[in-house]
């Protein structure tokens, strides 16, 4: 998403902040930053906003790196340990077993790892990110998310998208939309740029995610905040 900015391949002047997805929404509430990168369950605390890229970080299937780990088969789970960085995630996690898997569990907040790795009996670790692609080669059980939800849907699911709270020009747009497409279409050097031996690379970023914003993925990203707000 950020390949192309980070080259300065965007034609406006441009200030590139990092940050925590969840500082992003307080920083677009309070008009600190003009664009932001956002998981779908932030807009939810977002007064108005508007999508403004052609591009995101979707699945249309098996996600990978967002998934449920277990000792046991799902079905015998009765408890969940959330990952603390995603909270889209954790809404995710609990529309599913709710209303796709139909399980009743309690669900407990994690503070660090070695909580969500050390998960026995009928527990369950809802893992993201990187963390996840490395677990999955140390749980018998894995839940993918991403592919629950098209399941339970039909639908793909949408986990990020560009945002912003301030009205911006068309030309603007035009080439903010341009740079973000250059990581999309130069995959290839994205992933040598980064050295991660649990998974492969190729298949997480060329079949696993899915960046086209299309009609589909708009309607997930509609069902999703309907559902997510009666949790």
């Amino acid at each position: 998403m950020l390949y192309g900015m980070e080259r300065g391949l965007q034609h406006h002047p441009h200030r590139l902040q990092l940050d925590y997805p969840s500082n992003l929404v307080k920083d677009l509430n309070n008009g600190r930053i003009d664009i932001g990168l956002v998981p779908v369950a932030g807009l939810l605390g977002l007064k108005e906003y508007a999508i403004i890229s052609d591009y995101c970080i979707g699945t249309e299937g098996e996600v990978a790196s967002v998934c449920l780990f277990s000792r046991v088969p799902l079905h015998e789970i009765n408890a969940v340990r959330l990952d603390y960085q995603s909270r889209t995630s954790v809404m995710l996690c609990k529309l599913i077993l709710r209303d796709h898997f139909k399980l009743n569990c309690s669900f407990m907040p994690s503070t660090t790892d070695e909580e969500l790795l050390s998960v026995s009996g009928t527990e369950a670790a809802l893992l993201i990110g990187d963390r996840a692609l490395m677990a999955r080669s140390l749980f018998p059980h894995v839940t993918d998310l991403g592919i629950a939800w098209v399941e339970m849907t039909g639908l793909p699911f949408v986990f990020a998208v560009w945002v912003t709270t301030q009205t911006l020009s068309d030309s603007f747009l035009v080439n903010f939309n341009k740079a973000v497409a250059v990581g999309v279409e130069h995959l290839d050097a994205v992933i040598r740029d980064i050295h991660f031996q649990a998974y492969d690379l190729n298949r997480y970023f060329k079949e696993n995610i899915s960046y086209r914003l299309d009609q589909n993925k708009r309607k997930a990203i509609d069902l999703f905040l309907t559902r997510a707000s009666s949790l």
